[in-house]
């Protein structure tokens, strides 16, 4: 990313969420972006994506600015090099577990035969090898999320985006699918971004990243976390004093 801004109207104002960013990720890292509620998480992965386009600056993937591309060209560069962990699962109820981890591959005109190999490599990779025939809805939530992984890493896209992907789970399912997407892009060596407001997941982190008034900080990826919860709960304390004030 350079120079990346976005602001929104809201009445009469225009609110500027992203300010100027400045981001360099390199290949094979893992990168957990921290922010508050409303701090311009999602629209930073958003634009990182190509699904919103930045008022000015570039975002630059692989020597592609995919920031001057238009609608059409920006979505197929992203249904071929970007892959997306969402917090609610998206998988499509109506197609098997199988199914919807060979769409992106057959969205991207990939070989049948070959697609097929890929969709059942990464079930086995995330240990559900043999849920192929399943349903969505007879899976539990750490399971759906576990599809949703193999969905993103089956078409082997460049880059790899995940806004919340906890944040429907109880905390030990959570942790494993953590764990196991750590492991996971590591070894297949993918890129990824995780946006979190939970900062123990920057324990996972080669690198932490944080969104604070529409700027981009860049914190120290050893940083212990409990040092992370105690600034959080102090942060916490301080907005409760001021709307007790208030």
């Amino acid at each position: 990313m350079k120079q990346l801004s976005k602001s929104y109207q809201e009445g009469n104002k225009r609110r500027l969420v992203l300010n100027e960013l400045e981001l360099s990720v390199a290949e094979g890292q893992m990168y957990v972006l921290l922010g508050r509620s409303g701090s311009g998480k999602s629209t930073m992965l958003n634009l990182l994506s190509g699904i919103d386009q930045p008022d000015t600056g570039q975002v630059i993937i692989d020597g592609t600015d995919i920031s001057k591309m238009n609608e059409k060209d920006r979505t197929k560069y992203r249904r071929d090099n970007i892959g997306f962990v969402f917090q609610s699962f998206n998988l499509i109820s109506t197609l098997t577990v199988f199914e919807n981890v060979v769409l992106p591959l057959s969205l991207k005109g990939d070989n049948p035969a070959e697609s097929k190999q890929k969709a059942q490599f990464f079930l086995d990779q995330v240990g559900l090898g043999d849920r192929g025939g399943s349903y969505p809805d007879r899976l539990s939530g750490g399971e759906q999320q576990r599809v949703a992984i193999a969905r993103a890493l089956a078409h082997e896209p460049k880059f790899i985006l995940a806004d919340e992907p906890t944040g429907n789970l109880d905390y030990k399912t959570g942790s494993l699918v953590l764990n196991m997407l750590s492991d996971l892009i590591r070894d297949n060596s993918r890129t990824m971004i995780i946006a979190t407001h939970d900062r123990e997941m920057a324990q996972i982190a080669d690198q932490v990243l944080e969104l604070r008034e529409g700027s981009l900080h860049t914190m120290n990826a050893s940083l212990n976390v409990a040092k992370l919860s105690e600034q959080a709960q102090a942060i916490n304390e301080t907005e409760s004093t001021k709307a007790f004030r208030a």
